[in-house]
């Protein structure tokens, strides 16, 4: 990952690392060992200054039904649901979708994890006993918050909720944090980031930029 790095002279950007099971003829059993896996590495420039801009002035997101399968927790190229929904996402001038589930929850992303910040203060985004993704951004988010002694609950929320939150964000590894100022059309909050989910982005930036020292 380094040397990727180094050769495409990246400071600011995103490495992405994928294993295959190796190259083999096209079969639905696994191949036959030793076959050794396929590593693919490739990394993107991003432009910190545009992203802080759109961070301040938030986005949109939209919803749309949960038809993945059931271990979304498990990450592999088979995408299309997460792809046509970030497509829909964008067709409709929106940053990302919210899958949303037969019970009314939302669930995560097409490429991000979902939370919201309730009237109370309460920072809720889905556990993932739910087999949603595990994402490494979630995880160093919510020692963040930890941190800053924010109460969190790990727990599924409707979208009615996500509406009448007093915040909303998202999260991954090229978004970093994001906040959410509507959802389908519908303003969040007072239509505006949002000060914990600003505050939030700052001390995750700060915190990875020193974990990289």
């Amino acid at each position: 990952l380094k040397e990727t790095v180094r050769r495409n002279r990246i400071r600011d950007g995103l490495v992405y690392l994928q294993v295959s099971r190796g190259v083999a003829p096209r079969d639905h059993a696994f191949p036959l060992q030793p076959t050794p896996p396929a590593v693919v590495v490739t990394v993107k420039r991003t432009d910190p200054a545009a992203a802080e801009a759109r961070a301040a002035g938030g986005v949109s997101v939209i919803t749309t039904p949960e038809n993945r399968w059931g271990r979304c927790d498990i990450k592999t190229v088979g995408l299309l649901p997460n792809v046509l929904a970030k497509q829909a996402a964008r067709s409709a001038g929106a940053a990302e979708a919210w899958f949303v589930d037969a019970d009314g929850f939302v669930t995560e992303g097409a490429s991000s994890n979902a939370w919201i910040v309730t009237a109370e203060g309460v920072l809720v985004t889905r556990d993932t006993a739910a087999n949603i993704l595990r994402g490494v951004t979630r995880a160093t988010l919510l020692e963040v918050a930890r941190t800053e002694n924010i109460r969190i609950e790990e727990r599924a929320f409707s979208l009615e909720e996500a509406l009448a939150a007093r915040e909303a964000f998202f999260t991954g590894a090229g978004a970093l944090l994001m906040p959410v100022v509507a959802i389908d059309g519908q303003p969040v909050g007072t239509g505006r980031p949002g000060p914990v989910a600003t505050r939030l982005r700052s001390l995750y930036i700060a915190e990875a930029r020193a974990a990289a020292i």
